[in-house]
């Protein structure tokens, strides 16, 4: 099927959302990657995913610089500055059937977008739970109590509750 653009700026507007939702797309399925190596305690996974998402996200910046230069020119087109252009005021300058496809990419990334948002909520809640466990983990085996934090052993000085200053490890045997 052949598709015929009225305007530019309707060409530009599908091509530019098009770009949107698959960088979207690769977002969402690193940061589901991510999610996947936090759980299974994969440092390198995760790191390698954050490495990735990092670049998504400089290519994403691109797309940004794109969708203001298509909002100026759509702000340019009726009169109005690009910061009062709304996607009703921009599927104006089309013809109906691609102002109805526009509408459509433009909520299928709109909830892409939510998705990214909820998950990588998700993994950042995992990651502290995570880190808060190395935390503990640590002061523990360092002898350290809760309050003090990470440093070098002895740095804060002995324990009230422990006076001579060893470190009293506490383990459950839960293969029992």
């Amino acid at each position: 099927m052949t598709v015929t653009f009225a305007s530019p700026i309707s060409a530009d507007v599908l091509a530019h959302l098009d770009a949107q939702l698959g960088s979207a797309r690769r977002l969402l399925a690193q940061i589901l990657r991510q999610s996947g190596a936090i759980r299974q305690r994969d440092v390198d996974g995760v790191l390698a995913t954050m490495t990735d998402i990092q670049a998504e996200m400089a290519s994403r910046s691109r797309l940004e610089s794109e969708r203001t230069e298509l909002l100026w020119r759509a702000g340019s087109a009726l009169g109005v500055p690009a910061e009062a252009v709304t996607l009703a005021e921009l599927t104006g300058l089309m013809e109906p059937h691609e102002a109805e496809e526009a509408r459509a990419r433009s909520a299928e990334l709109r909830g892409l977008l939510s998705e990214i948002e909820r998950e990588h909520g998700i993994n950042r809640a995992l990651m502290r739970q995570e880190l808060s466990f190395l935390e503990h983990l640590t002061r523990m085996l360092g002898g350290r109590s809760e309050s003090t934090g990470y440093g070098p052993p002895g740095a804060a000085g002995p324990s009230p509750a422990r006076p001579n200053g060893r470190t009293a490890l506490h383990v459950l045997d839960l293969e029992a």
